[in-house]
């Protein structure tokens, strides 16, 4: 089974993923690609909870796919993706991540190029497939058919054709897996994962730990100076803690605190996501969900002060 973990809030986002489907599809059979929100049925879904049904049933076929391909673009990820990026890397399932994103990033001015903000997604990829240019002009351009604007389109239908056509072959070309069952963790320590958009948050969470008695680890690719290495280091510093503790403020969880939480969720490591401050989403049919209902309901709880901090520590 393959899963396409994508965007899926606008039209945009979830045509390109059924593209990306249709592609693959016709490569393994239909039967073997799993697309979320079409084969959920989101639209037509009715459930008492419906952004519980739709995690878990997206959780499902998680536990049982043979790999993975995530379309990721722009600087600031989507986290549902993300958390399925550490929830496939946790079970052992190859990912490869897509993007058409012209930006590479990089922590400090002379630190290495990295292929996305946060280094923990390229430490959980198996491959990343980067098309940043546009496609060439078309005939109808050159001989002045064309406007500059239906040109323009066509260029860049044609660079996201190419990449999905990279991506379908990536695919196919990943080696079989041996299943992995995912183990309950070990270790007596808490990773604290801060949210980069603040550190006044953090402070709380670490102190809070501490006088609770616990033994605190924290992330160490951001100064590290091969981030990638360290990235790796720190997904399995987490995962192998007795507890995790996400720092999810900002506009979105962060890519990072995101992928840490889906890693988790697969592991069974008790997760817990710190948020002060957070508005709320709404969608038809849908409870209101306070984060990405993929990080909202693979965590066991949401707190808002040092004090439920520490009350959840001791539990």
């Amino acid at each position: 089974m393959y899963y396409i973990a994508h965007r899926l809030f606008a039209a945009h986002d979830r045509a390109l993923a059924a593209d990306l489907a249709e592609r693959l599809a016709d490569k393994t059979g239909p039967d073997r690609v799993f697309l979320p929100f079409c084969d959920t049925d989101e639209e037509q879904l009715v459930a008492d909870v419906k952004g519980r049904r739709l995690f878990e049933l997206d959780r499902e076929r998680l536990r049982r796919i043979d790999a993975m391909v995530a379309i990721l673009h722009g600087p600031s990820l989507d986290d549902g993706v993300c958390m399925e990026i550490g929830y496939a890397w946790a079970c052992g399932v190859p990912v490869v991540v897509l993007t058409t994103d012209f930006q590479t990033y990089s922590l400090t001015g002379d630190g290495p190029r990295l292929e996305f903000p946060d280094p923990l997604i390229e430490a959980a990829a198996t491959r990343v497939i980067r098309l940043p240019r546009l496609g060439p002009p078309s005939t109808a351009s050159e001989s002045g058919t064309a406007s500059r604007f239906t040109d323009f389109r066509e260029r860049n239908l044609a660079q996201a054709a190419s990449a999905l056509d990279t991506a379908v072959e990536a695919l196919l070309e990943l080696p079989a897996i041996a299943r992995y069952e995912p183990r309950p963790p070990i270790g007596g320590t808490v990773f604290v994962e801060p949210s980069p958009y603040g550190s006044r948050g953090v402070d709380h969470l670490v102190q809070a730990c501490v006088s609770a008695g616990h033994r605190i680890v924290g992330p160490q690719r951001f100064a590290a100076s091969e981030p990638v290495s360290a990235a790796l280091a720190d997904l399995t510093a987490a995962i192998g803690a007795r507890r995790l503790l996400v720092d999810v403020s900002g506009p979105e969880t962060p890519p990072g605190g995101a992928l840490l939480i889906g890693a988790a969720c697969a592991s069974s490591t008790p997760t817990a996501a710190y948020a002060c401050r957070t508005g709320l989403t709404h969608a038809t049919g849908r409870e209101p969900n306070w984060r990405n209902l993929m990080i909202q309901y693979a965590v066991q709880a949401r707190l808002d002060t040092p004090e439920a901090v520490t009350a959840w520590l001791s539990a």
